[in-house]
């Protein structure tokens, strides 16, 4: 079969070809306007919706819900005896109840009760939805946060960020889509963000928020011996090479999404250096989120919304930093305040500028922990194991009824057993938030039409304001 250049470059990477050939246009004042025919370029949702981008707060490694937004006082009655209702099967062995260490007060006119080590974002009591009900399948780091990321636990999957830049591209041409910032690698590391099988402009863009200076936090954003004229015919002469390298490789998704990353790395240049440098904010602003790393990163997280970012995904640290099998009562609280000051700085600044109406903020880690402390060789460790059965996540922002709990776990915390909401429930819930009906936002893979709630998934209809 015979193609016209055309047919050939929409045929490639899914008409990623079509992009660089976009830019190339337009710098030589060819085409109007790049976005046309790029796959960033926005476009409409199934429906409309208040919510246009997506903050992930990633509390890493699984918090423990009866110790942040789920108060046990039966764990106070039982404590160090067994549960009446029997330890459910997790990965370690577990003894007798182990109540929490922090007290727990009313916040806002809703009344919600939670923990004092979020004592500051419990401020915003009153816009956030607390599910209470969550669960999921497995109680292992590894396929859990897949789960939550990617909706599926095992498999390579495209991630939820890449889904949703698929689904409504981006507002910044000049910025990724899609960014992914933590201080190290979390857990299954690079596949909480990949885009797997959807095309390769729509993975994240990982950051390592351990560095500070914008030329270490984007590696080799400027060149030191290059104008950016002389980047340019630099990048058109490797451009033409990669071209001639694709063209016996049509169906290398990988490689069509390399040289676009050349093309969006050169756009870059001006505008990521402006996203990420927070020494542009005034002192205030710095001060209420706080000179720390977590402070940093959704100050970043803001800033990059505010551009046009459609989804940010922020990891509060290396690996699993909530995963506190022992000393509990040191870790939680140090972690909530490491965690507690940027959020509730997040969700104050995104209202002040206007944006809390336009973004959803969404916060919890993997799943929870027991509500029975972790035995080791034999002994209380003063931790908790971790917890799938039920734990708790929140949404705040746009198209998010705030001042609420929804669902609940049984009286120690164990499981969800009042309206549970699995994983692919709470996707299905965001997915509609920004206009998308979760089992129409599909992409054709091997033969079958793959979605982000794979086969299952309901709206939340509660959720919904």
């Amino acid at each position: 079969m015979q193609l016209s250049r055309r047919e050939y470059l929409s045929h490639m990477g899914t008409g990623l070809g079509l992009l660089g050939l976009a830019g190339l246009l337009a710098d030589e004042g060819l085409l109007g306007s790049a976005t046309a025919a790029t796959p960033l370029a926005p476009r409409a949702t199934h429906f409309p919706a208040k919510a246009k981008h997506v903050i992930h707060v990633y509390l890493n490694g699984g918090p423990s819900q009866v110790d942040t937004f789920d108060p046990k006082p039966m764990l106070k009655k039982y404590e160090g005896q067994p549960l009446p209702t029997g330890n459910l099967t997790t990965e370690r062995h577990t003894g007798g109840a182990l109540p929490s260490p922090f007290k727990f007060d009313k916040y806002g006119q809703s009344g919600v009760e939670i923990s004092e080590i979020f004592a500051k974002t419990a401020q915003h009591a009153d816009d956030i939805c607390f599910i209470r009900s969550m669960h999921a399948n497995t109680p292992n780091h590894e396929q859990s946060m897949r789960l939550m990321n990617c909706g599926d636990e095992r498999l390579s999957r495209p991630s939820m960020g890449s889904w949703v830049t698929y689904g409504m591209g981006t507002e910044n041409e000049n910025l990724p889509g899609y960014v992914a910032m933590c201080p190290g690698l979390p857990v299954a590391d690079v596949s909480n963000w990949r885009s797997s099988f959807l095309p390769g402009i729509f993975q994240g863009t990982y950051v390592d928020t351990r560095k500070t200076k914008v030329e270490e936090l984007l590696d080799n954003i400027r060149s030191g011996g290059s104008s950016r004229e002389d980047q340019r015919k630099q990048l058109d002469l490797l451009s033409r090479l990669n071209r001639k390298h694709q063209q016996p490789r049509t169906d290398d998704a990988a490689l069509e999404a390399r040289i676009e990353s050349f093309e969006l790395a050169y756009r870059m240049q001006d505008s990521a250096g402006d996203a990420f440098d927070i020494a542009q904010e005034p002192k205030h602003i710095r001060d209420l989120y706080g000179d720390t790393l977590h402070g940093r990163q959704l100050l970043i997280a803001r800033r990059l919304v505010e551009r046009g970012v459609r989804f940010v995904q922020i990891f509060h640290g290396d690996v699993q930093p909530w995963d506190s099998h022992d000393k509990l009562d040191e870790n939680h609280r140090r972690l909530g305040q490491e965690a507690d000051q940027p959020i509730a700085a997040l969700l104050t600044d995104l209202k002040q500028r206007g944006l809390f109406d336009e973004t959803i903020v969404l916060c919890g880690g993997e799943f929870g922990r027991t509500p029975a402390v972790e035995l080791s060789n034999g002994k209380p460790a003063m931790g908790r194991d971790h917890n799938h059965w039920g734990f708790t996540v929140w949404l705040a922002g746009a198209g998010v009824k705030g001042g609420q709990v929804y669902g609940a776990t049984d009286d120690f915390g164990y499981k969800a057993v009042e309206n549970p909401v699995h994983i692919h429930d709470l996707h299905a819930t965001l997915l509609h938030l920004l206009g998308f009906d979760h089992l129409q936002l599909t992409y054709r893979y091997a033969g079958r039409d793959f979605r982000l709630t794979d086969v299952a998934g309901e709206v939340v209809d509660a959720v919904l304001a």
